[in-house]
């Protein structure tokens, strides 16, 4: 059968007046780690007769993983833009990473796509991770098709692997092939739609032989295709009246049913491969083609008008004013920046000038590529719907919207989530701190999970991200790139100081040098405040016994005194102080007299009300297999975390706690060593919390050795 009638794509290969057109598929495949997505990739590609070589990731020959890191590593760092011709359709495929660490790059790709392809490994089935990017495509309301993939280990189990994803995922998944002989012999399907026999040749080809069905498989078959033509029924009226009446459907008629269905995330078929071996993707190729959607079945693109907020819409069509969303960045060697973009309307050509309607700037477009991992072919044009990359764009970057600056539109810009690590630098070499900064500043244009920032209170550069794995390679691209090395170091808690109980001091500055002395004096009364509620100064001083020109410069002492710290040098918090007596001299006093005297009143009296150190607080959220729910728990305990509760989704535990900033440094990795990578956490700032009076000892005892 042949697919309806897509978005049409005009591409113009450079230097020549050829115009010719072709539908577009824009997929996204998603998985957790070691799943073979990768694999799955080099088989589309393979099939397709993009690539002339069968890469594979063991041996780094893979088209998709091709820097470095991705190689050493065996998995994949970021998202990967590749594409094939199947049947004059163009696809786009976005081959993402599967570990936590780099689900940013997830989130990005998810927007430049119609539908995903969710890898799930036929022996550990559903992971933390396959929930994680499924959620993402849920989230963006993508279409899916499920692969059971690495059908040919000794241990595959389609049947635990599908009842998995049905159970964790949703309901709605359908199986459109099973395995005949998974394991070390995999090399056969049975078709629920053809109802054939599919051999694959063992060669790597990805081709194939059909047949009948064997006698004693046909009674599961059937029972599965059933199941297959009352799922394609059930979304639509009209196809489920002509179900009840006739009892069956026609060819057509299911594969509008199906295709229906897919669209409106009511089907979700499930295929099986091996895609080390190639087996699977040739026929990938055509359910591709014929069941997923293209742009235009999206119709239409919402976004603001940057000017007056008002929604804008854009039809999903050439004829549009141009519009496009900038939706990774990537720095490469000999020519600097590389934007992908999506373009949703009219089309993106070599020398316009585009407006960036993000940042209020315009941009002269250079040169336009198609991409296929690190090889990149110039073409000029990238026509609606379609994805490519641009370069030498001077102030645009991911999430970015591109468009016309006569029909302006600004796009959703991309939701990063939030790190889970922070780590603090500091240069190997004295003098590197500038271009350390630029190098930090430019990676994080790169990726926007990567957060840098000076702390000026502890004196440090902390760069945050989504792992440990996330920041080295994010100081390994710092050397390689900028030419700068740095050192990891253990960042500072930035502590709190206050009080608990009410102290009443008289702080009195007198001096006299010869000329005109200094003379300031204040009494003040410290009191400890609720939690979070700040500083509160009080000018009680009745009688004029401390003129008010003199009130602000007391305020201002005790203000730097609070910022200087008392016991352990860090900020106070949470202290009202009342200004009620004091004295002064008509000659001698003077603002600097009182903001001294002020200074020292309340550091003596900040010290007589039963001082304490404040620690930060964080809300945890670790999602883990139920297995390692013990041992994690324990861990958090260890860690002076107090656990509030638990939330089952099985086969995982949702364990939620509350723990000191100081005993998470580097928990992600720990959590990965305890759940053999399987465990991930969420954390975000919750409160300020008294420190132990052991611990809140050491630390202040610490802090007077380096005064």
């Amino acid at each position: 059968f042949q697919a309806e009638d897509g978005i049409r794509d005009v591409e113009r290969s450079r230097g020549l007046g050829d115009v010719y057109k072709r539908q577009i598929r824009n997929v996204a495949l998603i998985s957790h780690f070691d799943a073979g997505k990768t694999m799955l990739a080099e088989g589309l590609l393979y099939s397709a007769k993009e690539t002339k070589r069968f890469g594979k990731v063991d041996d780094g020959t893979s088209i998709s993983d091709y820097n470095q890191d991705e190689i050493e590593r065996k998995t994949s760092i970021s998202t990967t833009l590749l594409h094939c011709n199947w049947h004059n359709h163009k696809i786009n495929i976005l081959d993402t990473p599967g570990f936590l660490d780099f689900n940013s790059e997830v989130i990005c790709s998810l927007r430049a796509v119609e539908s995903v392809i969710l890898v799930i490994h036929s022996i550990s089935g559903i992971e933390v991770g396959t929930e994680l990017v499924w959620n993402y495509a849920k989230k963006n309301n993508l279409p899916a098709l499920i692969v059971i993939n690495q059908l040919d280990k000794e241990h595959s189990d389609f049947n635990n692997a599908i009842k998995k994803a049905k159970d964790r995922l949703d309901k709605k998944i359908i199986e459109f092939e099973i395995p005949v002989n998974e394991g070390l012999q995999f090399d056969s399907v049975i078709d629920l739609l053809s109802m054939k026999l599919v051999k694959y040749k063992k060669d790597n080809s990805g081709e194939f032989t059909t047949s009948d069905i064997p006698e004693n498989l046909k009674e599961k078959a059937e029972e599965l295709r059933l199941k297959l033509v009352e799922a394609a029924a059930e979304v639509d009226d009209e196809l489920l009246e002509t179900y009840f009446d006739k009892g069956e459907l026609s060819k057509e008629e299911i594969l509008k049913g199906i295709k229906k269905g897919i669209l409106s995330r009511n089907i979700f078929p499930a295929f099986c491969t091996s895609a080390i071996n190639n087996m699977g993707p040739r026929r990938l190729l055509d359910i591709i083609v014929n069941f997923l959607p293209s742009p235009s079945d999206f119709v239409e693109v919402k976004g603001l008008n940057p000017e007056t907020g008002i929604e804008e819409k854009r039809k999903i069509s050439p004829d549009e004013p141009s519009s496009a969303l900038v939706f990774k960045t990537i720095s490469e060697q000999h020519i600097g920046e590389l934007l992908f973009f999506k373009t949703f309307s009219g089309s993106i050509k070599t020398g316009m000038d585009a407006y960036n309607s993000t940042k209020k700037i315009t941009e002269r477009i250079g040169q336009i590529y198609s991409m296929n991992g690190k090889d990149r072919k110039e073409i000029g044009y990238i026509g609606a719907g379609d994805i490519g990359a641009v370069v030498k764009l001077k102030d645009t970057h991911t999430g970015d919207t591109l468009c016309d600056k006569k029909a302006p539109i600004v796009f959703e810009s991309i939701d990063f989530p939030k790190p889970v690590i922070r780590i603090a630098i500091e240069p190997k070499t004295k003098g590197d701190e500038e271009k350390i900064s630029n190098g930090l500043s430019m990676l994080h244009k790169e990726d926007p999970s990567f957060i840098v920032s000076f702390d000026p209170e502890l004196k440090q550069t902390i760069i945050a991200g989504q792992g440990e794995s996330h920041l080295d390679i994010i100081v390994k691209r710092l050397k390689q790139k900028f030419g700068v090395d740095v050192n990891f170091a253990e960042p500072k808690i930035p502590y709190r100081e206050t009080i608990k109980s009410v102290s009443e001091v008289q702080g009195k500055y007198k001096k006299q040098t010869g000329g005109r002395g200094q003379y300031g004096d204040v009494w003040i009364k410290i009191e400890p405040k609720g939690r979070g509620e700040g500083f509160e100064f009080v000018d009680a001083i009745v009688g004029g016994v401390i003129p008010n020109k003199y009130i602000p410069a007391v305020e201002k002492g005790l203000k730097e005194a609070m910022a200087e710290g008392v016991i352990a040098n860090y900020p106070v918090v949470d202290v009202k102080v009342t200004l009620y007596d004091g004295s002064y001299h008509s000659v001698d006093s003077s603002e600097m007299a009182f903001k001294i005297a002020a200074s020292m009143a309340f550091k003596k009296g900040f010290k007589q009300a039963n001082p304490v150190l404040l620690e930060p607080i964080y809300d945890v959220e670790v999602i883990v297999p139920e297995e390692y729910m013990g041992d994690v728990m324990g861990d958090i305990s260890s860690r002076r975390g107090k656990i509030l509760g638990m939330e089952s989704e099985e086969p995982f535990q949702i364990i939620k706690a509350k723990v000191p900033l100081a005993e998470l440094y580097k928990y992600s990795t720990t959590l990965r060593s305890i759940t053999s990578g399987r465990g991930m956490h969420r954390r975000k700032f919750s409160h300020y919390e008294e420190v132990p009076k052991e611990i809140a000892d050491k630390i202040i005892q610490e802090a007077n050795k380096k005064d």
